[in-house]
This record gives C-alpha cells, sequence and structure tokens, in this order.
C-alpha cells in the first residue's frame, strides 16, 4: 500500500481525533512504503512512517493518532501490527499514551540555532585561462589505449590477483616499472627495490619514517621548491633545512653546513627554478652522502620532457646504495591515476617496508593495467607525442612573453611543464598574481615556494594544461596585470598540483 500526505495537515494541527472508516485522511498521511521484498515487516514499516510524519512536522506535538482498531480497519491491516508500531514509538518518546485517553505526539523538535552571519565575499572571477604550473595536458590524456588496458588486465586476471594487494604493488608492475627505468632512466635497479605506491608525495612520507626509524632526523630540501615536500618530511617527524639553489642547482656548499643527513633534489629539472644539477654538483652531492652516511632522494620530476637534448639520467644510478628514486605518472599521464614508484637502496627495503607496514598499495587493476600500458610500448607512445606537443607549446609561449612581456626575462632549462619569468626591478609579483586573477587568469609567484618572502621577483608559467591557441590571450591579460595601476597584497595562493 502506498499512501502520502495531502490537505490532512490542518486537520492534523487542529487535533482532530475523530476517524471514521470512509475517512481516508490518515491513509493519505502515511507512506507506509512497499515490503521490500519482505525483508521490513508491516509494523516496522508503519512505525517508519509515523515517525517521519512527526519528524518533518506533519504530526505536531499534542495531535492524537487515530485508536489502534480504527487505524488497523483503514489501513486493511491487523490491529497487532498498529498496537507494535505505536508501542515502538511510545518507547523511543516519539508518542505518550495514557489509560482513558487518546495516544499523542510528545516529541517537540529542537529548535535549530541561527545560523552566523558570515561576511559575504565577492564574486570571484572565473578562471579563463590556467598558466599555473603542475598538470600535464589533461585533455591529451589517452583515454582508447587507457581503457584498452584496463579492459585487457580485467579480462585476463587471475583470481588471487583480486585479493588482498601486496603492500609493495604487484609483481607485475614493480617488475615493469624496474625496466622501464632502466631502459629510459638509466637507473640501477631490480624489481625487488621497487615499491609501488600514490605518488611522489607517497613515496617522501614513506621513506622519511623509514629514515627516521633509522636514527636520520634531519632533512634538507632545496629553497625555493614544493611545499608538499617540506610538508611531507614534517608529518613523519623530520626537521627540515631549506638549501637554496642557484643556476647549477642545490648548493652542496650550504648543504654540508647543515645537520641534514639526507636530501630531497629535483636533479633532471628543478621545480621551480628550472635549472638541472651540473656534472660537478651531481659527483659532489655524491661524496657527501657516503661522507655523512646518508641518503639522497631524488624526485625525479618531470623528467621525461626534455626539448634541447635527451633527458639527463638519474642520479640512482652513480650509487643506488645512496639514492632514493621517485618518481609517478602524474605529469607524464594524469595525478587522477594516483600511481607512482619508489626505488630503495637494497640495504634500507627492510627498514622501509618495517616503517610502513600500513601503507596501501593503488587499487591492483590500475597497477595491472600501467604494467600493460607500458608493456605494449603505449607509455613510450604518449610520451614521444607529448614531447613534441609540450616543445611547440614552450616555443610559443617564450615568443609570446618575448612580444608580449619584454620587460620580463624568461629562465629555466627547456625542458619540463613550466617556465621562470623573472620580472623587472621595483615589480610586485604578489600584486601581479592577484591582478591576473581579478582577470581571469591563473599564474603562481615565485615566493609561493619559499617558506619566507625573497627580493627575487618572479613568476612561475606553467603550460602543461593550456591550449596553443589560450597561450595568446593568456599572455595579453598577464601583460595587463603587470600593467595595472592597482595593486593589492592578497593572502599567499595555495600551491597548484603535486604529485
Amino acid at each position: 500500500m502506498s499512501l502520502t500526505l495531502d490537505g490532512f495537515g490542518s486537520a492534523v494541527r487542529s487535533n482532530l481525533v475523530a476517524v471514521s472508516r470512509t475517512n481516508l485522511a490518515w491513509a493519505t498521511l502515511l507512506d507506509v512504503g512497499p515490503a521490500e521484498g519482505g525483508r521490513r515487516r508491516l509494523h516496522d514499516r508503519l512505525a517508519h512512517a509515523l515517525r517521519a510524519a512527526i519528524r518533518d512536522g506533519r504530526l505536531v506535538e499534542g495531535a492524537a493518532v487515530p485508536p489502534s482498531r480504527a487505524l488497523a480497519e483503514e489501513l486493511g491491516c491487523s490491529r497487532w501490527a498498529v498496537t507494535e508500531a505505536y508501542g515502538q514509538l511510545v518507547a523511543e518518546g516519539y508518542l505518550s499514551a495514557r489509560v482513558g485517553s487518546a495516544t499523542r505526539v510528545s516529541w517537540i523538535p529542537e529548535a535549530a540555532p541561527p545560523a552566523p552571519r558570515v561576511p559575504r565575499e565577492p564574486a570571484r572571477p572565473p578562471i579563463r585561462y590556467d598558466l599555473a604550473p603542475g598538470l600535464p595536458d589533461l585533455r591529451a590524456f589517452p583515454r582508447r589505449r587507457w581503457a584498452d588496458a584496463v579492459r585487457a588486465v580485467t579480462g585476463s586476471a587471475v583470481h588471487y590477483d583480486l585479493g588482498l594487494p601486496d603492500p609493495d604493488g604487484h609483481a607485475v608492475l614493480r617488475d615493469t616499472v624496474a625496466q622501464y627505468l632502466r631502459r629510459s632512466r638509466g637507473a640501477d635497479t631490480r624489481a625487488a627495490s621497487v615499491s609501488v605506491c600514490a605518488g611522489v608525495t607517497d613515496a617522501l612520507v614513506r621513506t622519511c619514517r623509514a629514515l627516521r626509524a633509522e636514527g636520520i632526523a634531519d632533512l634538507a630540501v632545496e629553497q625555493p621548491g614544493w611545499r608538499r615536500l617540506r610538508d611531507a618530511a614534517t608529518s613523519a617527524g623530520l626537521r627540515v633545512h631549506p638549501v637554496p639553489v642557484d643556476q647549477d642547482g642545490l648548493r652542496v656548499d650550504h648543504l654540508v653546513r647543515t645537520p641534514a643527513r639526507a636530501v630531497v633534489v629535483g636533479a633532471a629539472h628543478q621545480f621551480p627554478t628550472g635549472t638541472v644539477l651540473s656534472p660537478a654538483r651531481r659527483s659532489r652531492l655524491v661524496r657527501w652522502a657516503r661522507d655523512v652516511d646518508g641518503f639522497v632522494i631524488e624526485d625525479d620530476y618531470d623528467a621525461e620532457f626534455r626539448y634541447d637534448g635527451h633527458p639527463v639520467a638519474v642520479m640512482q644510478g652513480m650509487d643506488p646504495g645512496r639514492v632514493f628514486l621517485l618518481g609517478s605518472v602524474s605529469k607524464t599521464l594524469s595525478p587522477a591515476l594516483g600511481l607512482g614508484w619508489l626505488v630503495a637502496p637494497a640495504a634500507m627495503t627492510p627498514a622501509l617496508r618495517e616503517a610502513n607496514i600500513v601503507a596501501a598499495a593503488p587499487p591492483v587493476l590500475d597497477q595491472l593495467a600501467l604494467a600493460t600500458f607500458i608493456d605494449r610500448g603505449w607509455y613510450d607512445a604518449h610520451l614521444r607525442a607529448a614531447r613534441r606537443r609540450f616543445r611547440s607549446r614552450r616555443d610559443l609561449l617564450v615568443q609570446t612573453l618575448e612580444a608580449e612581456v619584454p620587460e620580463g626575462r624568461v629562465a629555466g632549462t627547456a625542458a619540463g611543464l613550466h617556465i621562470l619569468l623573472h620580472l623587472p626591478d621595483g615589480a610586485d609579483s604578489r600584486g601581479t598574481v592577484h591582478a591576473a586573477a581579478a582577470a581571469g587568469l591563473r599564474v603562481a609567484d615565485l615566493d609561493d615556494y619559499r617558506p619566507n618572502r625573497s627580493a627575487e621577483r618572479a613568476l612561475v608559467l606553467g603550460y602543461g594544461n593550456i591550449s596553443d591557441t589560450e597561450i595568446p590571450p593568456a599572455v595579453t591579460l598577464l601583460r595587463e596585470a603587470l600593467r595595472s595601476p592597482t595593486v593589492t597584497s592578497p593572502t599567499p595562493a595555495r600551491q597548484v598540483g603535486g604529485s
């Protein structure tokens, strides 16, 4: 029986108690609902309908409900079902029953406190063009190939692949990643040293926990650099020491003055300065790790994208016993996949596993899909097409900036997914970011990647997730923002992207 409320609210609120067999008011008041395949008994459904009517105000405090016999006759059910429903609601405090008197509603809804008045902020203009760093070209995600990979592994996965995942990752993907890193990044690794994780941040947290368990309490990070890396280290209980970066990469001469025994470095392409760690610095950094009995943690950030030559090989191949290697597909495919890897020195593998006993691996079918995507050559083909696209897009952005913003100076190696635009003396980078946002353009301030503001004024411009046709109008908005007569000092913008 499906029953609804129409037109009886006023009668209930007038505490009408007389109900006749021909009066269908209570039948329309209560929505008893279907039997749900017999899983809910009638008296439970009736109690639920009465409870709902009381809660939403259709039955107010003091309103009388019909005698059990009358309601049973009206609903065409047994009197027992009605008395059971009434008894349940009496026990819950929704109804009260007195001998010689009608059963009435006794529940009073708690008055909701007035909502606090919050000052309304002016609506932010929509972002029309996004030059913030951190994302690849999401329009070019290889949907068909990825779907093919998922379909293939879903059909071919054996039954034990569908059980509890190995915390270190599926053996098939670990072997595939090890082969890929040896072939394309010059790494010295085997499947036993590879752990599958959710991305670079996840890999760094795991690494820092292992270092902390081994007695290493101080970690150096590049400045400027991703704030998420500093946060990951502190969340694992390490003390963080910023080390400056120049045109040759991390300043190892500054690193040796810190108490750190581990350092995170973007050797192939540093974010956000875009520098490449020079050969001399690489050698010196490896020697430093040996001297302090410490480790280098290499963030292989967007290293697959180099446009003026072949990508620089990883440092891990120089000393696999001292270098952790962290990577992901966040900058090559999509951060939505949540797939990355961690290559650990063989001696640290037991400590890494013991310090991360509850670490969750990504979904097994996604891992197997990535292994298939790489093994079938689709990943390499995607990277080749992406390099051509990003190289052309970077050239277009640089040329447009030179024409529209000649007072700026582009810096950074021809690689990756972003450039650094140094502003002229006296320019306000923070004000420029704010003015650009007001015009519908998102850019990032270099100071957003420092713990403190610096005298250096520069913008970080990402070109990964913007189309070629959007670059000229985006640069025009940037030019207007730089020349805006009104400059404010907004709160620091959050960092965009991650891996």
